[in-house]
């Protein structure tokens, strides 16, 4: 297979807005413009802009002209490939806005935080600051600056520092954050804001937000359009957060069949609230099909027709006959009576705001989403639904996938990985040009053998790669194969996880990085601190009550936990309180993880392995002198010495030459090597070697 060289730019963020694919063509264009002229300036990039297929159907050269001027008012200045792709990435985001919303599912999730524009919606910050003032007014610490004004800058002067973020992911999916890891002052310190807002972006991503181009200095600033696309996608994961059969099992009555319940599954959630809209209009006579939360809302009649098949007893017989402005004021009229909550006005219907009307459309649902109660069918629709473990896992690697900033985004990963390009975009970023692109096929796809032709490629990346694949075969992927998905994500998601510690310690005569490195990192951190906790392994039953993490992250920043808040773990309660101050103080001090408190008391190896190695990347990063500042009496452990830290770790180059690189497979690896070698028949149980990169 053709090897190819990775495009590679100095902003690490802005690289993550593109996959290699994307990259290698824009560097194509740029350059071949720069071969012509000597130079590229701004005002080359209109007429190379408007032949991209992104763009030629929306927009005019002059249309492209005029939007790039507001960026740069001196056309005929040199512009570097950085500066095309932000520029770039400026327009794509205008796009989006015209064409009313991007054709991806749940487009909101990518759209309010990858794109460069910095205006906002006065529309969209009014019914976010009312959402805010309606489900936080009586929080504690946030009633004392609730309710917020939507005409001034209270909302973003408020995210400054970090709570009203944090307390408005809890609203979204309760319990993501543990409150007791917030810093909830009224006058906060820049380390102790900038924790709450390392907090805030680790656990958004643990619930589903793009935040790749979204940083803690944004947040500390306050800046207006990155605030309101977070809070955005926030508000958003809550209001769809019931729309899938698990939660909302009545929802197989919009399907016939066995296998169309298996499409509803692999539908986001966006797509489900469209296909529940559109099955009430059928009902209610309504001849159109709505496609969009946009164009297809902006006269007002599919919302009446809606609404009147849903609450026939405050329908008012003239809302059909008024004139759309009127008409939009009538729906909003009946949608009161119903106690939905005003998420738009009759302006914004009119206007065919995007996130506005798919927040009113999912608001509704909630309140009364007309759907039957046959238990036979929900009955059905429940037995279709993964076990606690599968699902547990499935949402593990999802996150992750989301991530790392990809150009697709995962809804399901059992059904979005079938045609095998996500697997592709994942494998570029994991490993930059091993995608023979020339040989993939986009979505979408008809054929089913182009399926099974991406999917042969990624096995055989993947076999490059020395993960452990014996007899899987690409088919295998596009069949939906859950136990071998699972278990080949699990290898990548520990590749790149190896890859990266591999890469602080370049200097180590480049053998490769095991669990048994991790697991003796881990162990010599917590020791060098004077404590004597060791763990045996990553599947050490005494790991069940968190107090050995908690240990190594104090190790690693004693600032970190606060020992007030912990307890013995001996009863079932008290190991979940420490699990989830564990998951909460390990995204506090920069962790970027995907497991839950449940992982932790089961003691799950795989994310016991995925938690401890985000720990030891985080502290390899860290300046050497980074524990030095003391802590306060209440973040340190009665029974600890503190200057044992500083004798633990004088050096980057220390805590790396005490790891002894253990060529054995750890006894993660082993078990891996025995879920993926048991897929199918028995021939499938041959010996293979570790999974760890050899």
């Amino acid at each position: 297979m053709s090897s190819y060289t990775g495009v590679l730019i100095s902003d690490q963020l802005l690289q993550s807005q593109f996959t290699q694919v994307e990259l290698r063509s824009l560097h194509s264009k740029f350059t071949s413009v720069k071969n012509q002229n000597g130079i590229v300036t701004a005002g080359d990039l209109p007429a190379l802009m408007v032949t991209s297929k992104a763009f030629k159907e929306t927009h005019t050269e002059e249309e492209i002209r005029n939007i790039l001027s507001r960026l740069s008012s001196n056309l005929s200045a040199e512009i570097d490939f950085e500066s095309f792709l932000k520029a770039y990435l400026n327009l794509q985001g205008q796009t989006t806005a015209k064409s009313g919303g991007a054709k991806n599912s749940w487009s909101f999730l990518k759209a309010s935080t990858t794109t460069l524009l910095h205006t906002i919606s006065e529309s969209e910050k009014a019914s976010y600051v009312a959402h805010i003032n309606s489900y936080l007014g009586d929080d504690p610490f946030l009633q004392q600056f609730l309710p917020l004004d939507p005409a001034t800058n209270d909302l973003f002067n408020l995210a400054k520092d970090g709570v009203l973020l944090c307390k408005l992911i809890n609203v979204a999916v309760p319990g993501t954050i543990d409150e007791r890891a917030i810093n909830t002052k009224r006058v906060l310190n820049p380390w102790e804001r900038n924790e709450n807002h390392t907090l805030c972006l680790n656990s958004a991503k643990a619930i589903g937000c793009t935040v790749v181009n979204i940083g803690t200095q944004d947040l500390v600033e306050g800046i207006p359009h990155l605030v309101l696309g977070l809070i955005s996608q926030i508000i958003k994961i809550q209001l769809l957060a019931d729309l899938n059969l698990k939660k909302t099992p009545q929802l197989v009555e919009l399907v016939d069949d066995s296998k169309d319940v298996e499409e509803l599954l692999s539908l986001p959630p966006e797509k489900v609230l469209l296909k529940w809209m559109n099955f009430h209009l059928q009902k209610a006579g309504y001849k159109k099909a709505v496609a969009n939360f946009s164009s297809d809302l902006k006269d007002g009649e599919a919302y009446a027709y809606l609404l009147n098949v849903l609450a026939p007893e405050h329908c008012n017989p003239a809302t059909l006959d008024a004139k759309p402005d009127e008409r939009a004021k009538l729906v909003l009229d009946h949608a009161e009576r119903m106690n939905c909550k005003r998420y738009l006005s009759p302006k914004d219907i009119l206007e065919g705001s995007s996130n506005l009307n798919l927040a009113f459309v999912a608001q509704i649902f909630h309140e009364r989403n007309g759907l039957t109660t046959d238990n036979k069918k929900i009955s059905f629709a429940e037995m279709m639904t993964d076990d606690v473990q599968t699902s547990r896992e499935e949402r593990c690697f999802r996150l992750w996938i989301n991530s790392l900033g990809i150009a697709t985004y995962v809804n399901n990963v059992f059904e979005d990985v079938r045609n095998g390009w996500i697997l592709l975009e994942v494998l570029d970023k994991v490993s930059p040009g091993s995608v023979n692109w020339k040989q993939a096929s986009r979505p979408p796809i008809k054929m089913p053998f182009r399926k099974v032709e991406n999917c042969n490629q990624v096995v055989r990346i993947g076999k490059q790669l020395k993960l452990s694949l014996v007899n899987v075969a690409g088919n295998d992927i596009v069949q939906g194969n859950k136990k071998l998905i699972l278990a080949f994500l699990w290898q990548l998601m520990r590749f790149n996880m190896l890859q990266l510690l591999k890469n602080l310690r370049s200097h180590s005569q480049g053998k490769e990085m095991t669990d048994a490195d991790i697991l003796k990192w881990a162990n010599n951190k917590v020791n060098s601190t004077g404590r004597t906790s060791r763990m045996e392994s990553f599947k050490d039953k005494s790991l069940s009550n968190g107090i050995f993490f908690l240990e190594l992250l104090s190790a690693v920043e004693p600032r970190v936990v606060n020992w007030n808040l912990v307890t013995k773990g001996e009863s079932a309660d008290e190991k979940k309180l420490n699990a989830t101050y564990i998951v909460s103080v390990a995204r506090k001090l920069g962790c970027s993880i995907f497991l839950l408190p449940e992982d932790i008391m089961e003691v799950n190896q795989k994310m016991l392995l995925t938690l401890t190695a985000s720990i030891m990347f985080w502290s390899l990063q860290q300046p050497v002198d980074s524990s030095e500042a003391s802590p306060s009496p209440a973040d340190v452990s009665p029974a600890t010495s503190i200057s044992s830290e500083d004798e633990g770790s004088t050096s980057l180059g220390g805590e790396i030459s005490n790891l002894s690189i253990d060529e054995t497979a750890s006894e993660v690896s082993s078990q891996l090597d025995s879920e993926v070698n048991s897929f199918g028949d028995g021939s499938r149980g041959e010996e293979t070697g570790s999974i760890a990169v050899k």
